[in-house]
């Protein structure tokens, strides 16, 4: 559970880098690197949306005491 928390932490950064980018500069790192690629563009988009809803999900189990990352069951 561990490295998919992680997994899911560093493809959100990813997400919210490339966002940032978009707001600030008009720059989509994804279109840029996976262009020529549109199936690879929908990929990476569909995991950082998976992604935000576990992190979502490990959040609101942290918060009611039921596990999540906040408990020892992560650090396995």
């Amino acid at each position: 559970m561990k490295m998919l928390s992680h997994l899911a932490l560093l493809l959100l950064v990813v997400g919210g880098l490339n966002w940032g980018l978009v707001g600030v500069a008009n720059y989509n790192l994804v279109e840029v690197l996976f262009g020529s690629w549109p199936v690879v563009v929908s990929v990476v988009y569909d995991l950082v949306g998976l992604a935000a809803l576990f992190m979502g999900y490990q959040m609101v189990m942290c918060a009611a005491g039921k596990g999540g990352c906040c408990s020892a069951d992560c650090q396995k």
